[in-house]
């Protein structure tokens, strides 16, 4: 149940990320991907100022969605 839990968060977090940073999607597997990456970097960075999800699927998303905020920002500032 955990794996199907994980894959929708990442699912919802990528395809918001990719609508929020560049008004569309970037496809399903690419936004599960960015946004179970995103859940990493956002856990870790959250993380460091003391602010967590709670564990509940709401929290998961937002924290998912900012670390994928983040991970694609990265990757637009490296790509440039």
């Amino acid at each position: 149940m955990g794996l199907i839990v994980s894959l929708i968060v990442g699912g919802i977090a990528g395809w918001l990320a990719g609508k929020i940073m560049k008004g569309e999607g970037y496809g399903l597997i690419v936004d599960i991907i960015v946004g179970i990456v995103g859940g990493w970097i956002g856990s870790f960075v959250l993380g460091l100022v003391g602010v967590g999800s709670n564990g509940s699927i709401i929290g998961n998303i937002i924290v998912s969605l900012v670390g994928a905020l983040i991970l694609i920002w990265l990757l637009h500032k490296i790509s440039k």
